[in-house]
């Protein structure tokens, strides 16, 4: 499975804002300059998370974008169907293709679909989240 370039950089705010302090917002520029993204496309990505519930926006000179909830109680599945929509499985019809192994295919995808829906739902951010550095 490959994620789109768009989920990894969702996944990478999402893990830096796991840094910072419970509720205390991050403006954009502040995660697009320490993760190496295009601060014009992060918005857009924070914008569709902040829609799915995933994050919380706040507007103003002190503004920015914190989790919705901590990162053990977020599912990788969540980041990916925020970014990228549903997962699917139905494939379209082929042209010339018997109906019977069009049904065969469309059961065999939706039963793979369901699998992996399952495991990236089991996977927490915190799971990818670097360890903590002691405090000194």
């Amino acid at each position: 499975m490959k994620l789109s370039r768009t989920v990894e950089y969702a996944v990478q705010a999402m893990l830096a804002l796991s840094q910072h302090e419970p509720g205390m917002p991050v403006p954009c520029s502040k995660l697009a300059a320490g993760g190496q993204m295009p601060e014009r496309f992060l918005l857009q990505i924070l914008r569709s998370l902040v829609t799915h519930g995933i994050l919380s926006s706040t507007r103003g000179v002190d503004g920015g974008y914190a989790l919705e909830r901590p990162v053990e109680q977020i599912s990788l599945l969540e980041v990916i169907e925020a970014i990228d929509g549903p997962l699917n499985s139905a494939p379209a019809p082929a042209k010339g293709m018997p109906e019977e192994t069009h049904r065969r295919l469309s059961d065999v995808l939706q039963e793979i679909t369901a699998t992996t829906r399952r495991q990236l739902g089991a996977i927490q951010l915190s799971a990818l989240a670097p360890p903590q550095q002691p405090q000194t």
